[in-house]
C-alpha cells in the first residue's frame, strides 16, 4: 500500500469546484492500495472527471479518470474498475452505451450515470439497463459518495460468487 497525497489547483485548493455543492477537505493524507479495486471515471470534461477523481482518493478510494469510453475499454485498469461514474453525454459511445457495451462483454460493473441533462426517458432507461445510480449534474459530494458505496458493495458481492 502507498500514501497518496492530492496534488490540487487553485480550485482545489479552495476546497470547491463547480461540479460540487459541498466543499471537501482534501488536505488530508489517505492509503491508497494499488492492487484492489479502482473507481473508474469516464467524462469527456477533463476538470469533471479530475473533481470526482480528488474526492474519491480523499476518501482513500484509489480511483482513475478516463476522456472516454474508448479510453477506458482499451485500458489494463479495466479489470481493476470496481465500480463506474460515467456521463451520459459525451461523444462517439454515450454513457450508457459504454455500460450496455460492458454488459454484453461480460463485465457487470456496478455504474452510477451522471448527466448535465437529465431526463426522465434517460433515467429509466438506465435504471432498467442496470445502472445502480443516476445523478444530475451538480450533484452533492455526499450523494455521489453513496452511490459508490453501493455500487463497490455490489461489486464485492459480485467477485465473492462462486
Amino acid at each position: 500500500m502507498r500514501w497518496f497525497t492530492p496534488k490540487l489547483d487553485k480550485k482545489e485548493l479552495r476546497g470547491q469546484h463547480p461540479l460540487l455543492h459541498k466543499s471537501c477537505s482534501r488536505s488530508m493524507v489517505l492509503p491508497v492500495s494499488n492492487s484492489g479495486p479502482i473507481v473508474a471515471i469516464v467524462d469527456d470534461d477533463g476538470a469533471v472527471g479530475n473533481a470526482i477523481e480528488v474526492l474519491m482518493r480523499s476518501v482513500g478510494l484509489a480511483a482513475r479518470a478516463f476522456s472516454s469510453g474508448e479510453e477506458f475499454l482499451r485500458s489494463p485498469e479495466l479489470r481493476r474498475a470496481g465500480c463506474l461514474v460515467v456521463d451520459f453525454d459525451m461523444p462517439k459511445m454515450n454513457g450508457l452505451d459504454l455500460h450496455n457495451n460492458l454488459s454484453r462483454l461480460g463485465k457487470d460493473i456496478p455504474t452510477v450515470l451522471i448527466t448535465a441533462y437529465p431526463s426522465d426517458d434517460i433515467r429509466a432507461r438506465a435504471l432498467q439497463a442496470g445502472v445502480i445510480g443516476y445523478l444530475p449534474k451538480p450533484f452533492n459530494e455526499s450523494d455521489l459518495l453513496t452511490c459508490i458505496r453501493a455500487a463497490l458493495d455490489r461489486a464485492k458481492g459480485n467477485r465473492g460468487a462462486p
